[in-house]
């Protein structure tokens, strides 16, 4: 049988038997993973150290007939060791990790494994506050889906003003315009075109009055994120 390498990011691990379990990985080329990980439960095991949670591993795997494979061996290439020592952090690990397990199919894209992978380097560092991870990983995934909002003209098909105020349409996907009646400013805009752009979430962080910011765009972000569903 033909051994393959591969990076992957542990999802999901499941006890099987006296001292085995179930992994389902997250890897950038070849989808989402299966793999039997035969007696890593055992105290000296060698497998045990390269598939933790919150961490980026190299791994040699078989593949098996059905969808199930086999894990030969495990590497830990990093693991964001500092996710843990806070326990917001922690669960919004586990929740960005859930969510991408559900949302994923078996040949799921590269973007998704380098999306976690920055998440997981947001959440190891303490400068970048938890909502603006938790908001920028949702307007990633908007992104990807192809639900990103119209930020360069409201819905008369005019460039965006930053001297005016605007309130958001859903149905045109865009702002519409409301001079000093709107809820959304320049500010406002040029922040959710950086949280859409392709950037980690720390180019966020940075921005002058982002907890303010985040605040006021988590509402629209969601919604967004539930009609996009």
């Amino acid at each position: 049988m033909n051994q393959l390498t591969t990076t992957a990011i542990v999802l999901s691990r499941t006890e099987y038997g006296e001292a085995d379990r179930i992994l389902t990985l997250l890897t950038p080329d070849h989808g989402k993973l299966r793999l039997m990980a035969k007696g890593v439960r055992r105290l000296k095991s060698k497998l045990a150290g390269g598939i933790e949670l919150f961490s980026v591993s190299n791994i040699t795997f078989i593949k098996g007939r059905g969808d199930m494979g086999t894990l030969i061996s495990a590497r830990l290439l990093k693991h964001y060791g500092r996710i843990v020592t806070d326990l917001e952090r922690t669960m919004l690990g586990y929740e960005l990790i859930k969510q991408l397990n559900k949302i994923t199919e078996d040949e799921t894209e590269q973007f998704y494994f380098e999306l976690l992978q920055q998440a997981f380097a947001a959440l190891d560092d303490a400068s970048v506050p938890v909502p603006i991870i938790r908001w920028w990983f949702a307007m990633q995934l908007l992104r990807q889906g192809g639900h990103a909002p119209n930020l360069q003209t409201d819905t008369a098909g005019h460039k965006l003003d930053a001297a005016q105020t605007y309130d958001f349409s859903f149905d045109d996907m865009a702002f519409v315009s409301m001079p000093g009646r709107g809820h959304f400013n320049a500010n406002h805009i040029k922040f959710l075109r950086l949280g859409f752009s392709n950037g980690p979430p720390k180019l966020l962080a940075v921005v002058r009055g982002s907890a303010a910011l985040i605040e006021a765009c988590a509402p629209l972000i969601q919604t967004l994120l539930v009609s996009g569903a």
